[in-house]
Protein backbone atom coordinates (compact mmCIF):
# COMPACT_ATOMS: atom_id res chain seq x y z
CA UNK A 1 0.00 0.00 0.00
CA UNK A 2 2.56 2.26 1.02
CA UNK A 3 4.53 2.02 -2.44
CA UNK A 4 0.99 2.60 -4.42
CA UNK A 5 1.01 5.87 -2.03
CA UNK A 6 4.22 6.60 -2.94
CA UNK A 7 3.60 5.93 -6.80
CA UNK A 8 0.40 8.04 -6.38
CA UNK A 9 2.06 11.15 -4.92
CA UNK A 10 4.87 11.05 -7.61
CA UNK A 11 2.52 10.81 -10.69
CA UNK A 12 0.47 13.87 -9.02
CA UNK A 13 3.84 15.91 -8.99
CA UNK A 14 3.67 16.84 -12.12
CA UNK A 15 2.74 20.57 -13.49
CA UNK A 16 -0.55 19.44 -15.65
CA UNK A 17 -1.61 17.96 -11.92
CA UNK A 18 -1.33 20.84 -9.71
CA UNK A 19 -2.62 23.08 -12.31
CA UNK A 20 -5.53 21.04 -12.48
CA UNK A 21 -6.24 21.01 -8.87
CA UNK A 22 -5.65 24.24 -8.25
CA UNK A 23 -7.79 25.08 -11.22
CA UNK A 24 -10.35 22.49 -10.25
CA UNK A 25 -10.67 23.85 -6.68
CA UNK A 26 -10.77 27.48 -7.56
CA UNK A 27 -13.71 26.80 -10.32
CA UNK A 28 -15.33 24.53 -7.59
CA UNK A 29 -15.33 27.64 -5.02
CA UNK A 30 -16.78 29.55 -7.78
CA UNK A 31 -19.24 27.30 -9.03
CA UNK A 32 -20.71 26.44 -5.83
CA UNK A 33 -20.82 30.64 -4.93
CA UNK A 34 -23.32 30.40 -7.73
CA UNK A 35 -27.42 30.21 -6.42
CA UNK A 36 -28.62 27.64 -9.27
CA UNK A 37 -25.63 26.04 -9.70
CA UNK A 38 -24.36 22.89 -8.54
CA UNK A 39 -21.74 20.82 -7.54
CA UNK A 40 -23.10 18.26 -10.45
CA UNK A 41 -23.51 21.05 -13.13
CA UNK A 42 -19.66 21.99 -12.27
CA UNK A 43 -18.38 18.42 -13.22
CA UNK A 44 -20.34 18.19 -15.96
CA UNK A 45 -18.90 21.44 -17.40
CA UNK A 46 -15.22 20.04 -17.33
CA UNK A 47 -15.88 17.02 -18.32
CA UNK A 48 -14.95 18.07 -21.78
CA UNK A 49 -12.23 19.86 -20.86
CA UNK A 50 -10.31 16.84 -19.23
CA UNK A 51 -11.30 15.01 -22.18
CA UNK A 52 -7.53 15.43 -23.69
CA UNK A 53 -6.17 15.47 -19.82
CA UNK A 54 -4.00 12.48 -18.75
CA UNK A 55 -6.49 10.40 -16.40
CA UNK A 56 -4.71 11.53 -13.24
CA UNK A 57 -4.79 15.29 -13.92
CA UNK A 58 -8.81 15.20 -15.27
CA UNK A 59 -10.05 12.85 -12.42
CA UNK A 60 -8.21 14.93 -9.70
CA UNK A 61 -9.70 18.57 -10.92
CA UNK A 62 -13.07 17.11 -11.14
CA UNK A 63 -12.68 15.23 -7.49
CA UNK A 64 -11.39 18.85 -6.59
CA UNK A 65 -14.26 20.64 -8.24
CA UNK A 66 -16.67 18.19 -6.70
CA UNK A 67 -15.77 19.19 -2.80
CA UNK A 68 -14.70 22.59 -3.27
CA UNK A 69 -17.83 23.26 -5.19
CA UNK A 70 -19.73 21.87 -1.92
CA UNK A 71 -18.23 24.20 0.29
CA UNK A 72 -18.39 27.30 -2.21
CA UNK A 73 -22.58 26.81 -2.02
CA UNK A 74 -21.69 28.20 1.82
CA UNK A 75 -20.56 31.39 1.03
CA UNK A 76 -23.50 32.93 -0.58
CA UNK A 77 -25.89 30.84 1.72
CA UNK A 78 -23.64 32.90 4.88
CA UNK A 79 -23.83 36.17 3.64
CA UNK A 80 -26.67 36.19 1.37
CA UNK A 81 -29.01 33.61 3.02
CA UNK A 82 -29.08 31.98 -0.50
CA UNK A 83 -27.50 28.42 -0.53
CA UNK A 84 -25.16 27.85 -3.38
CA UNK A 85 -25.95 24.58 -3.60
CA UNK A 86 -28.64 22.21 -1.58
CA UNK A 87 -26.40 20.97 0.53
CA UNK A 88 -26.05 24.53 2.21
CA UNK A 89 -29.15 24.40 2.76
CA UNK A 90 -29.07 24.58 6.74
CA UNK A 91 -25.87 26.49 6.74
CA UNK A 92 -27.93 29.37 5.92
CA UNK A 93 -30.31 29.04 9.19
CA UNK A 94 -27.32 30.71 11.35
CA UNK A 95 -24.94 31.52 8.75
CA UNK A 96 -27.27 34.58 7.61
CA UNK A 97 -27.71 35.28 10.83
CA UNK A 98 -23.83 35.86 12.10
CA UNK A 99 -24.18 38.15 8.82
CA UNK A 100 -26.91 40.00 10.42
CA UNK A 101 -24.88 40.56 13.49
CA UNK A 102 -21.83 41.71 11.61
CA UNK A 103 -19.55 38.51 12.18
CA UNK A 104 -20.41 36.74 8.47
CA UNK A 105 -16.86 36.53 8.31
CA UNK A 106 -16.87 34.82 11.31
CA UNK A 107 -19.20 32.22 10.28
CA UNK A 108 -16.99 31.90 6.62
CA UNK A 109 -13.66 31.11 8.18
CA UNK A 110 -15.79 28.24 10.96
CA UNK A 111 -17.84 27.24 7.65
CA UNK A 112 -13.77 26.74 5.66
CA UNK A 113 -12.37 25.45 8.53
CA UNK A 114 -15.19 22.85 9.02
CA UNK A 115 -15.30 22.43 5.13
CA UNK A 116 -11.65 21.56 4.81
CA UNK A 117 -11.70 19.39 8.24
CA UNK A 118 -14.29 16.75 6.96
CA UNK A 119 -13.19 16.35 3.66
CA UNK A 120 -10.07 16.03 4.73
CA UNK A 121 -10.86 13.32 7.43
CA UNK A 122 -13.18 11.49 4.82
CA UNK A 123 -10.14 11.22 2.38
CA UNK A 124 -8.21 9.67 4.83
CA UNK A 125 -11.12 7.00 5.33
CA UNK A 126 -10.98 6.93 1.50
CA UNK A 127 -7.35 5.92 1.58
CA UNK A 128 -7.98 3.44 4.18
CA UNK A 129 -11.40 1.75 3.46
CA UNK A 130 -10.78 2.11 -0.32
CA UNK A 131 -8.27 -0.92 -1.26
CA UNK A 132 -9.89 -3.44 1.60
CA UNK A 133 -13.48 -3.30 -0.68
CA UNK A 134 -11.03 -3.15 -4.15
CA UNK A 135 -9.81 -6.63 -2.75
CA UNK A 136 -13.14 -7.52 -1.85
CA UNK A 137 -14.28 -6.96 -5.67
CA UNK A 138 -12.10 -9.86 -7.18
CA UNK A 139 -15.10 -12.09 -6.22
CA UNK A 140 -17.35 -10.53 -8.31
CA UNK A 141 -18.32 -12.45 -11.19
CA UNK A 142 -20.18 -11.33 -14.47
CA UNK A 143 -23.56 -11.84 -12.21
CA UNK A 144 -22.51 -9.47 -9.85
CA UNK A 145 -21.41 -7.09 -11.71
CA UNK A 146 -24.51 -7.13 -13.92
CA UNK A 147 -26.47 -6.64 -10.10
CA UNK A 148 -23.99 -3.84 -8.80
CA UNK A 149 -24.86 -1.84 -12.43
CA UNK A 150 -28.68 -2.57 -11.49
CA UNK A 151 -28.50 -1.74 -7.81
CA UNK A 152 -26.41 1.33 -9.15
CA UNK A 153 -29.09 2.49 -11.08
CA UNK A 154 -32.18 2.10 -8.22
CA UNK A 155 -29.43 4.10 -5.94
CA UNK A 156 -29.98 7.33 -7.84
CA UNK A 157 -33.23 6.45 -9.13
CA UNK A 158 -34.23 6.75 -5.32
CA UNK A 159 -32.48 9.62 -4.88
CA UNK A 160 -33.86 11.80 -7.51
CA UNK A 161 -36.93 12.96 -5.92
CA UNK A 162 -40.15 12.31 -3.78
CA UNK A 163 -41.20 9.90 -6.82
CA UNK A 164 -39.23 6.74 -7.13
CA UNK A 165 -41.01 5.91 -9.93
CA UNK A 166 -40.35 8.81 -11.73
CA UNK A 167 -36.70 8.30 -10.83
CA UNK A 168 -36.79 5.04 -12.42
CA UNK A 169 -38.30 6.52 -15.16
CA UNK A 170 -35.90 8.55 -15.74
CA UNK A 171 -32.82 5.86 -15.67
CA UNK A 172 -34.82 3.43 -17.97
CA UNK A 173 -34.99 6.45 -20.42
CA UNK A 174 -31.07 6.41 -20.37
CA UNK A 175 -30.76 2.39 -20.40
CA UNK A 176 -32.86 3.06 -23.36
CA UNK A 177 -30.35 5.56 -24.68
CA UNK A 178 -27.27 3.87 -24.00
CA UNK A 179 -28.84 0.59 -26.20
CA UNK A 180 -28.38 3.16 -29.37
CA UNK A 181 -26.20 2.72 -32.08
CA UNK A 182 -24.41 -0.86 -33.24
CA UNK A 183 -25.11 -4.10 -31.26
CA UNK A 184 -21.88 -5.48 -29.72
CA UNK A 185 -22.40 -8.62 -30.81
CA UNK A 186 -24.72 -8.64 -34.25
CA UNK A 187 -23.58 -5.87 -35.10
CA UNK A 188 -26.93 -4.54 -36.10
CA UNK A 189 -27.85 -1.10 -36.06
CA UNK A 190 -30.01 -0.13 -33.02
CA UNK A 191 -32.70 2.55 -32.34
CA UNK A 192 -30.64 4.85 -34.87
CA UNK A 193 -33.81 6.30 -36.91
CA UNK A 194 -31.67 5.85 -39.83
CA UNK A 195 -29.20 8.48 -38.98
CA UNK A 196 -25.67 7.56 -39.84
CA UNK A 197 -23.81 9.45 -36.42
CA UNK A 198 -25.70 7.68 -34.68
CA UNK A 199 -24.57 3.70 -35.55
CA UNK A 200 -21.37 4.84 -33.00
CA UNK A 201 -24.27 5.32 -29.94
CA UNK A 202 -24.88 9.15 -28.46
CA UNK A 203 -21.77 10.29 -27.33
CA UNK A 204 -21.97 10.55 -23.48
CA UNK A 205 -20.03 13.60 -23.24
CA UNK A 206 -22.68 16.12 -25.17
CA UNK A 207 -25.54 14.19 -23.95
CA UNK A 208 -24.25 15.03 -20.20
CA UNK A 209 -23.44 19.33 -20.79
CA UNK A 210 -27.11 19.45 -22.22
CA UNK A 211 -28.67 17.58 -19.15
CA UNK A 212 -26.84 19.36 -16.31
CA UNK A 213 -26.17 22.91 -18.04
CA UNK A 214 -27.87 23.62 -20.75
CA UNK A 215 -30.59 22.72 -19.17
CA UNK A 216 -29.52 25.02 -15.88
CA UNK A 217 -29.40 28.43 -18.30
CA UNK A 218 -32.89 27.61 -19.69
CA UNK A 219 -34.14 27.40 -15.88
CA UNK A 220 -32.25 30.52 -15.00
CA UNK A 221 -33.60 32.44 -18.60
CA UNK A 222 -37.35 30.93 -17.51
CA UNK A 223 -36.49 32.43 -14.38
CA UNK A 224 -34.95 36.29 -15.65
CA UNK A 225 -38.14 36.14 -17.83
CA UNK A 226 -40.44 35.58 -14.91
CA UNK A 227 -39.17 38.77 -13.08
CA UNK A 228 -36.95 37.52 -10.65
CA UNK A 229 -34.06 39.48 -9.68
CA UNK A 230 -30.64 39.43 -11.76
CA UNK A 231 -28.18 39.24 -8.70
CA UNK A 232 -28.35 37.61 -5.46
CA UNK A 233 -26.37 39.33 -3.51
CA UNK A 234 -27.86 41.55 -0.64
CA UNK A 235 -25.57 44.15 1.25
CA UNK A 236 -22.37 44.19 -0.37
CA UNK A 237 -21.25 45.52 2.97
CA UNK A 238 -21.26 42.38 4.46
CA UNK A 239 -18.79 40.81 2.83
CA UNK A 240 -16.47 43.35 5.19
CA UNK A 241 -17.08 43.05 8.06
CA UNK A 242 -15.70 41.14 10.87
CA UNK A 243 -12.77 39.30 11.04
CA UNK A 244 -11.72 35.96 9.26
CA UNK A 245 -12.01 33.62 12.68
CA UNK A 246 -13.69 33.36 15.85
CA UNK A 247 -11.57 34.64 18.84
CA UNK A 248 -9.62 31.21 19.82
CA UNK A 249 -11.77 30.66 23.14
CA UNK A 250 -14.45 30.42 21.04
CA UNK A 251 -12.90 28.85 18.31
CA UNK A 252 -11.51 25.83 20.17
CA UNK A 253 -15.38 24.78 21.44
CA UNK A 254 -16.09 23.77 17.67
CA UNK A 255 -13.44 20.89 18.01
CA UNK A 256 -15.11 18.30 19.32
CA UNK A 257 -18.56 19.07 16.92
CA UNK A 258 -16.33 19.00 13.80
CA UNK A 259 -14.79 15.94 15.23
CA UNK A 260 -18.38 14.10 15.28
CA UNK A 261 -19.66 15.92 11.87
CA UNK A 262 -16.47 14.73 10.32
CA UNK A 263 -16.78 11.24 11.34
CA UNK A 264 -20.96 10.88 10.87
CA UNK A 265 -20.75 13.03 7.44
CA UNK A 266 -18.54 10.12 6.47
CA UNK A 267 -20.57 7.16 7.23
CA UNK A 268 -23.92 8.90 5.57
CA UNK A 269 -22.10 9.88 2.29
CA UNK A 270 -20.88 5.89 2.04
CA UNK A 271 -24.58 4.85 2.20
CA UNK A 272 -26.49 5.05 -0.68
CA UNK A 273 -29.28 7.74 -1.59
CA UNK A 274 -27.89 9.74 1.32
CA UNK A 275 -25.10 12.67 0.08
CA UNK A 276 -24.21 15.67 1.39
CA UNK A 277 -27.40 17.09 1.43
CA UNK A 278 -28.73 14.66 3.94
CA UNK A 279 -25.89 14.51 5.53
CA UNK A 280 -25.62 18.47 6.34
CA UNK A 281 -29.02 18.16 8.02
CA UNK A 282 -28.49 14.94 10.17
CA UNK A 283 -24.86 16.98 11.34
CA UNK A 284 -26.53 20.24 12.22
CA UNK A 285 -29.55 17.82 14.50
CA UNK A 286 -26.61 15.78 16.01
CA UNK A 287 -24.53 19.72 17.02
CA UNK A 288 -27.46 20.81 18.13
CA UNK A 289 -27.86 17.47 20.21
CA UNK A 290 -24.35 18.06 22.23
CA UNK A 291 -24.49 21.45 21.90
CA UNK A 292 -24.27 23.24 25.55
CA UNK A 293 -26.20 26.14 23.95
CA UNK A 294 -28.90 24.67 21.97
CA UNK A 295 -31.35 27.63 22.08
CA UNK A 296 -28.56 29.51 20.24
CA UNK A 297 -29.08 27.19 16.72
CA UNK A 298 -31.60 28.88 14.58
CA UNK A 299 -30.46 32.34 15.72
CA UNK A 300 -26.66 32.99 14.96
CA UNK A 301 -24.68 29.78 16.34
CA UNK A 302 -21.45 28.97 14.97
CA UNK A 303 -22.12 24.97 16.05
CA UNK A 304 -24.65 25.42 13.15
CA UNK A 305 -22.22 26.52 11.06
CA UNK A 306 -19.71 23.78 11.84
CA UNK A 307 -21.47 20.73 12.40
CA UNK A 308 -23.42 21.02 8.79
CA UNK A 309 -20.44 22.82 7.02
CA UNK A 310 -17.84 19.40 8.03
CA UNK A 311 -21.01 16.93 7.85
CA UNK A 312 -21.58 17.78 4.12
CA UNK A 313 -17.83 18.34 2.50
CA UNK A 314 -16.98 14.64 4.71
CA UNK A 315 -20.11 13.38 2.54
CA UNK A 316 -17.86 13.81 -0.59
CA UNK A 317 -15.19 11.52 0.16
CA UNK A 318 -17.35 9.19 1.74
CA UNK A 319 -19.45 9.18 -1.24
CA UNK A 320 -16.36 8.37 -3.41
CA UNK A 321 -15.17 5.38 -1.52
CA UNK A 322 -17.95 3.07 -3.41
CA UNK A 323 -17.67 4.65 -6.41
CA UNK A 324 -13.67 3.87 -6.87
CA UNK A 325 -14.15 0.28 -5.11
CA UNK A 326 -17.07 -0.90 -6.80
CA UNK A 327 -18.79 1.65 -9.21
CA UNK A 328 -21.83 2.49 -7.19
CA UNK A 329 -22.27 6.11 -7.06
CA UNK A 330 -23.91 7.51 -3.69
CA UNK A 331 -25.07 10.84 -5.25
CA UNK A 332 -25.85 12.23 -8.06
CA UNK A 333 -22.50 14.04 -8.76
CA UNK A 334 -20.99 10.95 -8.40
CA UNK A 335 -22.78 9.11 -10.61
CA UNK A 336 -20.91 12.06 -13.47
CA UNK A 337 -17.75 11.02 -11.87
CA UNK A 338 -18.21 7.59 -12.79
CA UNK A 339 -18.70 8.49 -16.79
CA UNK A 340 -15.68 10.72 -16.33
CA UNK A 341 -13.83 7.57 -15.04
CA UNK A 342 -15.31 5.34 -18.03
CA UNK A 343 -13.90 8.07 -20.55
CA UNK A 344 -10.44 8.00 -18.85
CA UNK A 345 -10.12 4.33 -19.31
CA UNK A 346 -11.61 3.46 -15.98
CA UNK A 347 -13.70 0.77 -14.86
CA UNK A 348 -14.09 0.80 -11.01
CA UNK A 349 -13.48 -2.56 -9.31
CA UNK A 350 -10.51 -4.62 -8.35
CA UNK A 351 -8.37 -3.10 -11.66
CA UNK A 352 -8.45 0.59 -9.68
CA UNK A 353 -5.76 -1.16 -7.05
CA UNK A 354 -4.01 -3.20 -9.14
CA UNK A 355 -3.19 -2.15 -12.38
CA UNK A 356 -4.58 1.37 -12.33
CA UNK A 357 -2.93 1.25 -8.73
CA UNK A 358 -0.52 4.64 -8.85
CA UNK A 359 -3.54 6.72 -10.89
CA UNK A 360 -6.16 5.68 -8.46
CA UNK A 361 -4.11 6.58 -5.70
CA UNK A 362 -3.23 9.41 -7.27
CA UNK A 363 -6.33 11.04 -7.41
CA UNK A 364 -7.45 10.02 -3.87
CA UNK A 365 -3.94 12.21 -2.42
CA UNK A 366 -5.25 15.17 -4.91
CA UNK A 367 -8.79 14.52 -3.42
CA UNK A 368 -6.78 14.82 -0.25
CA UNK A 369 -4.50 18.59 -1.16
CA UNK A 370 -7.76 19.42 -3.12
CA UNK A 371 -9.63 19.44 0.84
CA UNK A 372 -6.33 21.13 2.24
CA UNK A 373 -5.78 24.03 -0.75
CA UNK A 374 -9.63 24.54 -0.57
CA UNK A 375 -9.19 25.37 3.34
CA UNK A 376 -6.49 27.97 2.70
CA UNK A 377 -7.56 29.69 -0.33
CA UNK A 378 -10.99 29.97 1.26
CA UNK A 379 -9.99 31.39 4.17
CA UNK A 380 -8.52 34.25 2.22
CA UNK A 381 -10.62 34.33 -1.06
CA UNK A 382 -14.11 33.65 0.13
CA UNK A 383 -14.99 37.42 0.53
CA UNK A 384 -13.76 37.84 -3.27
CA UNK A 385 -15.19 34.76 -4.28
CA UNK A 386 -18.44 35.90 -3.06
CA UNK A 387 -18.94 38.66 -5.45
CA UNK A 388 -19.06 36.33 -8.45
CA UNK A 389 -22.61 36.38 -7.45
CA UNK A 390 -23.22 39.87 -7.85
CA UNK A 391 -22.99 38.99 -11.73
CA UNK A 392 -26.57 39.14 -13.26
CA UNK A 393 -27.66 35.56 -14.52
CA UNK A 394 -28.66 36.96 -17.36
CA UNK A 395 -25.46 37.60 -18.11
CA UNK A 396 -24.23 34.44 -16.82
CA UNK A 397 -26.38 32.16 -19.08
CA UNK A 398 -24.54 33.11 -22.67
CA UNK A 399 -20.88 32.57 -20.76
CA UNK A 400 -22.33 29.28 -19.50
CA UNK A 401 -23.80 28.50 -23.33
CA UNK A 402 -20.45 29.27 -25.17
CA UNK A 403 -18.13 27.62 -22.91
CA UNK A 404 -20.50 25.01 -23.00
CA UNK A 405 -20.69 24.75 -26.60
CA UNK A 406 -16.76 25.32 -27.63
CA UNK A 407 -16.03 22.34 -24.96
CA UNK A 408 -18.49 20.27 -26.97
CA UNK A 409 -17.76 20.81 -30.44
CA UNK A 410 -13.71 20.38 -29.51
CA UNK A 411 -14.42 17.04 -28.42
CA UNK A 412 -14.21 15.48 -32.03
CA UNK A 413 -14.34 18.74 -34.16
CA UNK A 414 -18.12 17.56 -34.44
CA UNK A 415 -21.14 19.88 -35.11
CA UNK A 416 -23.56 16.90 -34.85
CA UNK A 417 -22.04 16.72 -30.73
CA UNK A 418 -23.44 20.20 -30.80
CA UNK A 419 -27.04 19.24 -31.69
CA UNK A 420 -26.91 16.06 -29.58
CA UNK A 421 -25.95 18.78 -26.33
CA UNK A 422 -28.91 21.15 -27.39
CA UNK A 423 -31.60 18.22 -27.72
CA UNK A 424 -30.37 16.99 -23.95
CA UNK A 425 -30.70 20.21 -22.70
CA UNK A 426 -34.07 20.95 -23.84
CA UNK A 427 -35.03 16.95 -22.61
CA UNK A 428 -33.72 18.15 -19.21
CA UNK A 429 -35.71 21.42 -18.82
CA UNK A 430 -38.75 19.51 -19.96
CA UNK A 431 -37.95 16.75 -17.45
CA UNK A 432 -37.10 19.38 -14.40
CA UNK A 433 -39.91 21.18 -15.16
CA UNK A 434 -42.53 17.99 -15.00
CA UNK A 435 -40.16 17.03 -11.52
CA UNK A 436 -38.04 14.10 -13.16
CA UNK A 437 -34.59 14.37 -12.21
CA UNK A 438 -31.64 14.02 -14.55
CA UNK A 439 -29.04 12.01 -12.81
CA UNK A 440 -30.95 8.47 -13.16
CA UNK A 441 -30.83 9.34 -16.95
CA UNK A 442 -27.20 9.79 -17.24
CA UNK A 443 -26.26 7.18 -15.20
CA UNK A 444 -28.26 4.94 -17.67
CA UNK A 445 -26.51 5.92 -20.55
CA UNK A 446 -23.37 5.29 -18.67
CA UNK A 447 -24.33 1.67 -17.27
CA UNK A 448 -26.44 1.02 -19.66
CA UNK A 449 -23.35 -1.25 -22.06
CA UNK A 450 -22.50 -2.82 -18.53
CA UNK A 451 -25.92 -3.94 -17.63
CA UNK A 452 -26.49 -5.65 -21.24
CA UNK A 453 -22.77 -7.30 -21.42
CA UNK A 454 -22.64 -8.80 -18.48
CA UNK A 455 -26.29 -10.31 -18.52
CA UNK A 456 -25.34 -11.60 -22.02
CA UNK A 457 -22.34 -13.27 -20.32
CA UNK A 458 -23.97 -14.65 -17.03
CA UNK A 459 -27.16 -16.03 -19.28
CA UNK A 460 -24.26 -18.02 -20.96
CA UNK A 461 -22.57 -19.46 -17.95
CA UNK A 462 -26.05 -20.04 -16.26
CA UNK A 463 -27.14 -22.56 -19.58
CA UNK A 464 -23.53 -24.33 -18.56
CA UNK A 465 -24.22 -24.49 -14.89
CA UNK A 466 -28.12 -26.17 -15.04
CA UNK A 467 -29.80 -22.51 -14.98
CA UNK A 468 -30.15 -19.03 -13.74
CA UNK A 469 -31.70 -20.00 -10.81
CA UNK A 470 -29.09 -22.37 -9.67
CA UNK A 471 -26.42 -20.52 -10.70
CA UNK A 472 -28.04 -17.59 -8.85
CA UNK A 473 -28.34 -19.81 -6.05
CA UNK A 474 -24.98 -20.84 -5.49
CA UNK A 475 -23.13 -16.99 -5.52
CA UNK A 476 -23.96 -15.83 -2.08
CA UNK A 477 -22.87 -12.49 -2.85
CA UNK A 478 -25.16 -11.81 -5.39
CA UNK A 479 -28.03 -12.88 -3.28
CA UNK A 480 -26.82 -10.05 -0.81
CA UNK A 481 -27.07 -7.96 -3.62
CA UNK A 482 -30.68 -8.92 -4.76
CA UNK A 483 -31.25 -8.27 -1.50
CA UNK A 484 -29.75 -4.66 -1.78
CA UNK A 485 -31.93 -3.96 -4.85
CA UNK A 486 -35.18 -4.43 -2.96
CA UNK A 487 -33.85 -1.86 -0.32
CA UNK A 488 -32.55 0.59 -2.34
CA UNK A 489 -36.06 0.86 -4.22
CA UNK A 490 -37.74 1.58 -0.87
CA UNK A 491 -34.64 3.85 0.96
CA UNK A 492 -36.44 7.41 0.02
CA UNK A 493 -38.74 6.47 1.97
CA UNK A 494 -36.41 6.11 4.71
CA UNK A 495 -34.25 8.57 3.60
CA UNK A 496 -37.07 11.45 3.47
CA UNK A 497 -38.42 10.29 7.12
CA UNK A 498 -34.42 10.64 8.24
CA UNK A 499 -34.50 13.70 6.46
CA UNK A 500 -37.66 15.32 7.88
CA UNK A 501 -36.73 14.22 11.40
CA UNK A 502 -33.55 15.73 11.49
CA UNK A 503 -34.90 19.20 10.03
CA UNK A 504 -37.78 19.01 12.51
CA UNK A 505 -35.04 18.82 15.15
CA UNK A 506 -33.06 21.07 13.69
CA UNK A 507 -35.65 23.78 13.80
CA UNK A 508 -36.80 23.67 17.22
CA UNK A 509 -36.74 25.78 19.35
Amino acid sequence: MLANIMAGAQNLLTLDAVLALVAGTVGGMVIGALPGFSAAMGVSLLIPITYGMNPVAALTMLVAMYTSAIYGGSITAILCHTPGTPASAATAIDGYQLTKKGRGMEAMGVATFGSALGGTVSAIAMLLIAPALGAFSLKFSVLEYFLLAVFGLTVIASLAGDSVIKGLFSGVMGLALGCVGLDAITGVPRMTLGVIQLEDGINFVPALIGLFSISQVMSLAWDVYHGKKGSVIEDQENLKKSRRLPPWKEMKTLFPTMGRCSIVGTIVGIVPAAGAGVSSWICYSLGKRFSKHPEEFGHGALEGVASCETGNNAATGGALIPLITLGLPGSSVAAILLGGMMIHGLTPGASMFTEHAPTTYAIMIGFLIANILMGVIGMFAAKYIARVSTVPMGLLGPVIVALATAGTFAIRNNMFDVYVMLVFGLIGFVLKKCGFAAPPMILGMVLSEICENNWRRAVILANAKGGMLQYFMGRPIAIVLAILIVISLFSPILMNYVNKKSRAIANEK
